[in-house]
């Protein structure tokens, strides 16, 4: 009887189970009037049935930044160009973080999680808004071409503001937690789309990025140029790439198939889609002259695996058609890419749907958002010298003269690719509010930033103004550096020090330096703080200014940052994420890509302040570090280590791990970064931190090209700082030993 119930029962399941499918059939076929509108699909039935509904027109026009909507097939317009490097940019309000080498100089990826994540809050927000206005223009999408991850092998670069520094692994470590951030983790549904970009080897020159051929041997290409974009693919799983402008080794980047399909796709698994650079098809036939024309080059990008246009040279793909330099099948290919990223993001779902939809408009520009871009900019400065504890001040120190062109310019705070924040604090603003009457503030922008640059004042007048601010003061803040509007994408800027947005020169202006002297010649103290977005020669600084501060492009908030730093109510713990060299001269030919005496991973040279470096008001111990004397090739290697704050202030500590191969046959760094941790220390507390060392740690790229572990003996380095000397020699501060990989 029990079995006979039961199958009873069974058919009853199944009928039932039949009739609510056969119902849900009908309801869908009601609901829908084609197929691709039903939610109830796979991402890919829904793509291959729209594509497949598709004129060759309509398909061509949706391969380019601005597609128009198809209104037959109620598809609605989409500009795939969205910008958010630091904040949502060029929508107008959004919360604007420090510029990407600030976030760098965090060195915390927790941060730059929360960092993102604000972001890409805002970033939908923002785009629903626009939608439910009825606007869908450029600026306004949910595709986003963030985050650089070129290395920033030069500091004459102009763009290397928009990346988190020189080294792969820290810039890789970074752009895993920003992607994360901006695409969410909903298992159907993107956030938002981040876009790893440009890929590859690009940094400069500015002015020849249309024409340049980036040349480097394998070696430097494995080694340095593609290990940060391989872990924001691999393990941030970013689903977007844009191909750079430049050549590599002859090659367009965005007609290279050995690079969009050989490398991304083949041997990293990449999925989405790629989208070029702004125009760089268009410079395939008249930049680099790969081809003759816009037909030919049109055919090359899409081939070679560039599925997106920045541009409108995809227009003439008919063209290509025609000439057979392309099939239908190679347009299918990128265009169900492109779908699928749109499907993902949920353009074609209804809105209670999408979790992410529901993100109100109020968290725009919120209190939360607003402290975060204060706590991130806190963390970004990074303090190079204070002689004698000059640093911090205090509150009620007298008159305090402020003092420079940084001083009050909000434009200098945001870098480029910014947005629009509704409070931003100068360093002038947050001074005087952090002050509050407490000492009296006095104010001179002191030069202009360099000589020549149109609609100054008279450097004498302004000089004048400064030393006579200076004369009443009891302490002075100089706010010196460069701007966005010096150092950036291809500026139409030829002037002493700086040209087509690149810099010729690393020292300060001659207006600045001249100002900094006369003023330190008055015999009172100086606090020196710089606002740029690459590495300066502070040389005479360094030897006669006795507190210099770097606080980047900081955002919103960078001049709260800044009070907070000089007065105490915050301890700086910011490190460098490059290499501040003392001279142009120290550095190989700007357009030379070979790593040989670049980065402290290969200068021989010595730095005036090394990656990684910073200091603190309080001060930190090392010991007890504990690791394997030997380890199995292909194992991870732990490492502990015991970190302990020996001052009277709380502050946070930056533990670095360095490697160096002492057994390498082949030409490898004089050391590389593989670990680091941002910790806070109450005076007197102690952390023991765990670094797990990947086994690639203990790779090199070997002569035949190939990463391959090596086995051998390796120094692993425990500190606050990167050590300088040999690596075989011991460096106060730092642990170090020796381990062997078998």
């Amino acid at each position: 009887m029990k079995t006979k119930s039961r199958f009873k029962i069974f058919r009853v399941s199944s009928v039932l189970f039949i009739l609510l499918f056969v119902n849900q059939l009908i309801t869908a076929q009601q609901t829908y009037e084609f197929p691709f509108q039903n939610p109830a699909l796979t991402v890919d039935e829904r793509v291959n049935d729209l594509v497949g509904r598709m004129t060759i027109e309509e398909k061509i026009s949706q391969m380019m930044n601005g597609a128009p909507a198809i209104d037959r097939l109620g598809i609605p317009a989409y500009n795939w160009w969205n910008e958010c490097l630091h904040g949502v940019a060029r929508a107008g309000l959004a919360t604007v973080f420090p510029q990407a080498i600030g976030l760098g100089a965090t060195w915390d990826e927790d941060l730059i999680f929360r960092v993102s994540t604000a972001i890409s809050d805002e970033a939908r927000a923002k785009h629903h808004e626009f939608v439910r206005n009825g606007s869908r223009r450029i600026y306004q999408g949910l595709t986003f071409w963030s985050p650089n991850v070129n290395i920033f092998r030069d500091p004459r670069w102009g763009r290397g503001q928009e990346t988190y520094g020189e080294d792969p692994f820290l810039t890789g470590k970074l752009a895993v937690q920003f992607v994360k951030g901006l695409q969410g983790d909903d298992p159907k549904y993107f956030k938002t789309i981040a876009t790893l970009k440009h890929f590859a080897v690009h940094s400069g020159p500015e002015p020849e990025r249309h024409s340049f051929d980036a040349v480097t041997d394998e070696r430097d290409f494995r080694d340095t140029y593609l290990p940060q974009f391989e872990m924001g693919i691999k393990e941030g799983k970013a689903y977007s790439v844009m191909c750079a402008y430049n050549r590599y080794n002859g090659e367009t980047c965005c007609g290279s198939s050995s690079l969009l399909t050989g490398i991304l796709r083949t041997e990293w698994g990449f999925e989405g889609y790629v989208v070029s650079d702004c125009g760089a098809i268009d410079d395939i036939y008249r930049g680099h002259k790969v081809v003759a024309t816009s037909a030919e080059a049109s055919a090359l990008g899409v081939i070679s695996g560039t599925d997106l246009e920045c541009g409108s040279a995809y227009r003439n793909l008919k063209e290509s058609l025609n000439k057979g330099l392309i099939k239908e099948t190679d347009i299918d290919v990128a265009l169900k890419r492109l779908f699928t990223a749109r499907f993902r993001l949920g353009m074609f779902d209804p809105p209670d749907m999408v979790e992410y939809s529901k993100i109100p408009y109020s968290v725009l520009d919120s209190e939360p958002n607003k402290a975060l871009a204060r706590e991130t900019a806190l963390k970004s400065v990074v303090l190079l010298k204070n002689e004698n504890s000059t640093l911090p001040l205090k509150k009620n120190i007298g008159t305090v003269a402020v003092i420079g062109p940084n001083a009050d310019q909000t434009f200098v705070l945001l870098g480029n690719y910014n947005g629009t924040p509704s409070d931003p604090f100068t360093p002038l603003r947050g001074i005087k509010e952090k002050l509050n009457g407490q000492s009296e503030v006095l104010y001179a922008q002191g030069s202009n930033w360099v000589a020549g640059m149109p609609n100054q004042k008279p450097e004498e007048e302004l000089k004048s103004e400064a030393l006579e601010a200076a004369k009443k003061a009891n302490v002075i803040i100089m706010c010196m550096g460069i701007t966005p509007r010096l150092e950036g994408e291809q500026l139409r800027l030829s002037i002493d020090g700086f040209n087509g947005g690149d810099r010729t020169r690393l020292d300060l202006p001659d207006v600045q330096q001249q100002l900094i002297k006369e003023i330190k010649a008055l015999g009172k103290p100086v606090i020196l703080v710089l606002l740029n977005g690459s590495a300066i020669a502070v040389n005479w600084e360094n030897e006669n200014i006795p507190a210099i501060i770097e606080t980047w492009y900081g955002g919103q908030a960078a001049g709260q940052a800044l009070a907070d730093v000089i007065f105490g109510d915050y301890n700086p713990g910011g490190r460098l994420p490059v290499t501040f060299y003392k001279s142009v001269n120290d550095l190989p030919d700007f357009s030379d890509y070979r790593m040989e005496n670049r980065t402290y991973r290969y200068f021989k040279g010595e730095p005036l302040y090394s990656f990684g470096y910073g200091l603190s008001y309080t001060t930190f111990s090392y010991s007890k570090m504990k690791v394997a004397k030997k380890i199995n090739s292909g194992d991870t290697l732990t490492v502990r280590v015991k970190v302990q704050n020996m001052g009277k202030m709380a502050g946070d500590e930056v533990a670095q791990l360095y490697v160096s191969d002492n057994s390498a046959s082949v030409p490898v760094p004089i050391r590389a970064l593989k670990g680091f941790k941002r910790i806070h220390l109450n005076p007197g507390e102690s952390k023991t931190l765990t670094f797990e060392v990947a086994p690639d740690a203990f790779s090199v790229i070997d002569g035949n090209f190939k990463r391959v572990i090596n086995p051998g003996q390796f120094i692993i380095q425990v500190g606050g700082k990167q050590p300088l000397k040999n690596s075989a020699d011991t460096e106060s501060g730092i642990l170090k030993k020796m381990i062997t990989v078998i």
